[in-house]
């Protein structure tokens, strides 16, 4: 499986290298060791490929001629943060889209809408993403009628924070032929105008595509948001055939410079194997992205993370399969015949739990495969040294926890939340544990979920000494999860994560040192300069003082 690197990450990997090597000096270093320890440092020497010559700890040497320097002024440095699971074409299309996150209530995501659609009067449909009926008092999802209230003229159609549920106004509905009559299908349910999990794409399918322009404009977006927040390289989860040419016309035109893993979306899998022509495109993106993403369930918000038993908030469902276990192993099979990972979404303990059945029938337990659960958040004690045994690999995000923690108490009871985000039990039975934070899920800023992985506390310091805090990581344990783990999940441990020697010179330049401050402000980090391939890429402007007169 390592041939991956050079036909899937290698692809979107980046900006030429500087023409002199580069000395970094007088900076406050820190990294992981492959041991998952601290390290500090005090500089690097960074060749003219762009790659780490050498990883100083003070010494001094004779610089060859020509040498580049830069002076880090005292500044804390680290390795470029990964992202081991974000979606960076949705990210980008979210900042251009009506912002639904945070809104405190119905009537504040109406008076939203009722502003955007004010301010874009011909736009053909309104769409938005982020609402999150878990911060309103009464918790009721929205429906149809309270977005006709608002707008009636043309179809809306909103998005939930997870992205497994969406609600419509009568337009959308209208302009999709839903009616009162139309049936949900398997692995989806409609109710008053609120789509969840696969009834999603009975609307889905009529917003009008993204053009290329909007796709090159939502990439450029996404880029400049995640290089400002420390971020060098992202595992995209879900690439559709169109999302991955604008990623290719982005580095064939040097547009691209964040390091990009494509694990292609469902869809592509299946519309490869359509006969004649027709997913000629799809086989071909087949044959380079690292891996494929798959569905077992949906989300604990909208009630689609499917459970072994019955929501305790909810003792009438216990949520959706969106695979049957044959449907899953053919799949993964499938992946695996072409050399490419498999990645599949699995949340709830149920589909954790069919998820590792079909990983070990397909065989992902022998050899180097790096099968992939994405999430993993609520695994079934027992079910919890089945990745080690079968060499899955869990991909985990800190910060779902801190915005889950309450709602993950009312879906299951006090009594199943054993294997609840259970990051330290899993490091503990021998598996690596790449973060992320399914960025545009949640804020794709990497330094709250390095706060929350060692502290599991969210950004209000909630709970006191953390939730389950036996579970917490160690933040060399943190550190590694988002840059060692998370390039080794994506078979890229060779070119980056760790500044070792020989790998991509990928850094950053932070206001404060993240060995030296408590969680609380360890969450607060601002990125001061971003460097790939020792380039910088990205700076943060001075703030302007306007004068006073």
């Amino acid at each position: 499986m390592k041939k991956l690197l050079l036909g899937a990450a290698a692809a979107l990997l980046i900006p030429a290298p500087a023409l002199a090597d580069l000395l970094v000096t007088n900076v406050r270093g820190v990294r992981a060791t492959p041991d998952r320890q601290v390290e500090r440092f005090t500089g690097l020497l960074v060749g003219d490929d762009g790659r780490v010559k050498r990883v100083l700890h003070g010494e001094q040497f004779k610089l060859p001629a020509g040498t580049r320097v830069l002076n880090g002024g005292g500044k804390a440095l680290m390795p470029g943060l990964i992202d081991a699971h974000g979606h960076v074409m949705g990210y980008g299309q979210s900042l251009g889209q009506l912002d639904l996150v945070g809104v405190k209530s119905l009537a504040e995501l109406q008076q939203r809408l009722r502003d955007y659609a004010a301010a874009n009067p011909t736009l053909p449909w309104i769409t938005g993403r982020g609402w999150n009926q878990e911060l309103w008092a009464d918790k009721r999802f929205p429906t149809s009628a309270d977005l006709d209230a608002v707008v009636k003229d043309r179809p809306v159609w909103l998005e939930r924070v997870d992205g497994h549920a969406s609600v419509g106004n009568s337009a959308a509905l209208a302009a999709a032929g839903v009616t009162t009559a139309t049936k949900a299908p398997s692995g989806g349910k409609i109710e008053n105008g609120l789509f969840v999990d696969a009834a999603t794409g009975l609307v889905d399918r009529h917003v009008p595509a993204p053009t290329a322009a909007m796709h090159d404009a939502a990439l450029r977006r996404a880029q400049e948001a995640l290089l400002s927040r420390g971020l060098t390289a992202v595992a995209d989860m879900g690439t559709t055939l169109p999302e991955w040419q604008a990623m290719n016309r982005g580095t064939r035109d040097g547009a691209l410079k964040l390091r990009i893993f494509s694990y292609a979306s469902q869809g592509v899998l299946l519309d490869s194997q359509k006969p004649g022509t027709e997913g000629l495109g799809e086989k071909a993106m087949l044959l380079k992205v690292t891996g494929v993403k798959l569905y077992a369930d949906g989300a604990l918000g909208s009630r689609g993370a499917w459970l072994k038993q019955p929501y305790s908030d909810a003792p009438g469902t216990r949520g959706l399969p969106l695979l049957t276990p044959e449907q899953l192993r053919v799949q993964a099979a499938a992946a695996l015949a072409l050399g490419r990972q498999v990645a599949v979404h699995a949340i709830g303990d149920a589909a954790n739990e069919m998820v590792l059945s079909a990983f070990a029938a397909v065989g992902c337990g022998t050899g180097d495969k790096r099968c992939r659960v994405e999430h993993a958040q609520i695994i079934d004690v027992p079910d919890l040294q089945r990745f080690a045994a079968g060499k899955v690999v869990p991909s985990m995000q800190p910060v779902h926890q801190t915005s889950d923690r309450l709602m993950a108490e009312a879906r299951l009871g006090p009594n199943r939340l054993g294997g609840a985000y259970a990051w330290q039990t899993l490091a503990k039975s021998g598996v690596r544990v790449p973060l992320g934070s399914d960025f545009p899920v949640e804020d794709p800023n990497p330094f709250p979920g390095l706060a929350a992985a060692i502290s599991r506390q969210g950004m209000d310091d909630q709970p006191a000494g953390g939730w389950r805090p036996q579970e917490r990581l160690t933040l060399g344990q943190a550190l590694a999860g988002f840059t060692r783990d998370a390039a080794w999940a994506s078979f890229a441990e060779k070119e980056m994560g760790g500044l070792d020697v020989g790998q991509k010179a990928d850094f950053i330049l932070v206001d404060r040192d993240p060995a030296a401050v408590s969680a609380h402000d360890l969450a607060r980090t601002q990125v001061l300069e971003t460097w790939i391939a020792g380039q910088k890429v990205w700076e943060r402007k001075a703030a302007v003082t306007p004068e006073r007169g």
